[in-house]
């Protein structure tokens, strides 16, 4: 990496920390032990003379079996119990309202103490016992993509590694999928895909360590292989989410043309295409088996040529790809239209005879407003927002 990308990704972090959540701390005092690393863990449970075994044993009982109460933890001595219940809490996140649509997708609106909501998404495979979480990394975005209703919500602040992992375990929760399963074990919540509110590189360091969290085989247990996170192309942080991370990455295009990107993804003007998929060619791990997924929502007249689609064929040229072709989904006051199905299948019978895998999503959960683009609360309201 240049001397001039790590400066731009030292910026990219210091611009973020400007947007940190608040302390993981009750108003009386205790402290939140969900999103603390193990080291963390270890330190606290010192304060109160505990040796690191104990942090293990807290580990396993937050992290594999679910447990929120001391009470419940029965492989600790009930003195400790009583004494951690005083000091700590294992939390999550209010679910103010659950909504679960006609094809099976439940939507999450969460509240954090802060009374700040985001919205997270349970997507099921219909045809097998398992599916993907849709987690969110922001409380607003900041990136105002043009087709996104989420991008009209302004930048709030950055959810914290307890508000990012709490999702996943409130989701279990809702499901009872606790104890965690072993991997020869059906799941119903089997994968993650960090494309909720937000921008996930623009949050690194919460979001890093909300997965490392997961990943953890002694805890949650989820492989990066079943995590795939998403980026409209924050060019500085994908290097490190691929060397620190190493979970699948997904990539908003949209467009084929920096003029046309420019417009819809604002992000472009400061890292255009070109630089967009140099950084993928770089990501480690890239291969035949682990693909980069590059998503292109599907825009009537405005990107959905055939043209565009030989455009898009030259441009991935050499790369690991596969491209998800996403039917717009409106939302009111948006100002595009939904590409028409057979413009969408001869966009996608091109990309085909290339090579490239080009499924065609089918839109989910459109009727509680859960689809991809879809996700937009109020917290905004009345509190500061990025101009």
């Amino acid at each position: 990496m240049s001397d001039l990308t790590v400066a731009e990704r030292d910026r990219v972090l210091a611009k973020s920390a400007l947007f940190n959540p608040p302390e993981a701390t009750l108003p009386d005092g205790r402290r939140e032990l969900v999103g603390l690393t193990r080291e963390e863990l270890v330190a606290e449970l010192a304060t109160l003379g505990e040796k690191p075994f104990r942090a293990k044993q807290l580990w396993h009982w937050i992290y594999h079996q679910g447990v929120t109460d001391f009470a419940r933890m029965t492989s600790i001595a009930g003195p400790l119990r009583e004494r951690l219940a005083e000091r700590f809490v294992v939390g999550r996140p209010t679910a103010a309202e659950v909504q679960t649509s006609a094809d099976e997708t439940r939507k999450f609106l969460f509240r954090y103490r802060d009374g700040q909501e985001v919205e997270t998404v349970y997507i099921p495979d219909r045809h097998a016992d398992r599916g993907a979480v849709c987690i969110s990394t922001q409380v607003g975005c900041t990136l105002s993509c043009r087709f996104c209703h989420t991008g009209t919500q302004k930048l709030v602040r950055n959810l914290g590694a307890a508000e990012i992992v709490g999702q996943f375990m409130a989701a279990r929760d809702s499901y009872g999928e606790w104890p965690s399963p072993k991997d020869d074990q059906p799941r119903l919540l089997s994968t993650i895909v960090v494309m909720g509110m937000g921008e996930p590189l623009y949050n690194y360091e919460n979001t890093a360590k909300a997965l490392r969290i997961i990943m953890d085989g002694e805890g949650i247990g989820l492989s990066r292989r079943r995590i795939t996170l998403s980026t409209s192309g924050v060019v500085p942080m994908m290097d490190r989410c691929g060397e620190e991370l190493g979970v699948n990455l997904a990539v908003s295009l949209h467009a084929v043309t920096d003029e046309l990107r420019n417009e819809i993804v604002p992000l472009n003007r400061k890292y255009p295409i070109a630089e967009l998929l140099d950084a993928c060619r770089r990501y480690p791990g890239a291969s035949n088996a682990r693909r980069i997924t590059f998503e292109y929502v599907m825009l009537r007249g405005v990107n959905d040529s055939e043209a565009e689609a030989r455009e898009l064929v030259r441009l991935l040229a050499g790369l690991p790809a596969k491209i998800n072709l996403i039917p717009f989904n409106p939302w009111p006051g948006s100002p595009y239209l939904t590409s028409t199905h057979e413009q969408t299948a001869k966009f996608a019978a091109i990309l085909n005879d290339a090579g490239y895998s080009s499924p065609i999503r089918r839109p989910r959960g459109r009727d509680i407003s859960a689809a991809c683009g879809q996700l937009k609360t109020e917290s905004e309201r009345g509190r500061k927002a990025v101009a």
